[in-house]
């Protein structure tokens, strides 16, 4: 695994919004964390390769969201598709409590969390050509120029994502804000190996992909919901 090149390393020391945030939780969210993480969170072990037969006692294959929020949405679509695994990386530590609470109550065997940089993680632990796909649903749009290079869908992390994805695999991905939808076309349109599924345009949404509040209360507000689906080709 060696995509650690320094752009990506400048990259990742520039994402300040990467880094594990406790925030507010509630007492539900504090107990489910404090009960449920030794179960379903995933522990980060650097250098270490991600096994995922090993994380999920099966072999299939692998689909990673990065950035889940509260993890709902994440839930539901595990629970729809039981034939996949799924791993959710989430830095703030009261979506992760939701969503282990989430994976208790469904019963969700093919859902596991880790609570850790998704960057350092898919550069140090991930194997190249592993992942069927990658979720970014709604990521943090730094909406200030001056802010822009904190984004996550930019290269050179684009290059590494393509670079874990197995052949056939995606990377989809959302946003309500137009200008960080411009810009994610344009990063993933001139990465090496990655096609465009819908060419030139818009991705239509997946039937699968739950609509989430957040995303009700963007249409409500006139917001557009721009889509984006690529393939490993």
């Amino acid at each position: 695994m060696d995509d650690g090149t320094e752009a990506l390393k400048a990259f990742r020391r520039g994402i300040r919004s990467y880094t594990l945030r406790a925030g507010r939780m509630t007492d539900f969210q504090r107990t489910s964390y404090e009960v449920l993480a030794a179960r379903w969170c995933e522990p980060f072990r650097p250098g270490e390769t991600f096994d995922p037969a090993e994380a999920f006692g099966r072999k299939a294959p692998i689909v990673i969201e990065i950035g889940f929020g509260m993890g709902l949405a994440t839930a539901e679509i595990a629970a729809a598709k039981p034939g996949l695994d799924f791993l959710g990386i989430e830095v703030h530590t009261p979506g992760v409590g939701k969503l282990l609470s989430e994976i208790e109550g469904r019963g969700l065997t093919n859902l596991r969390i880790l609570h850790h940089d998704a960057v350092e993680f898919l550069e140090s632990c991930v194997r190249s050509g592993t992942v069927a796909g990658f979720h970014i649903f709604f990521p943090d749009p730094w909406p200030k120029k001056r802010h822009h290079k904190r984004r996550l869908v930019q290269r050179p992390l684009t290059d590494l994502l393509a670079s874990r994805l197995a052949p056939g695999g995606y990377v989809y991905f959302v946003t309500d804000w137009e200008e960080y939808a411009l810009w994610a076309r344009e990063a993933l349109d001139s990465t090496p190996g990655l096609e465009n599924l819908f060419p030139g345009g818009w991705a239509e949404r997946a039937p699968w992909r739950p609509v989430t509040k957040f995303e009700q209360r963007a249409l409500v507000d006139g917001r557009l919901i721009r889509e984006l689906r690529y393939e490993r080709v």
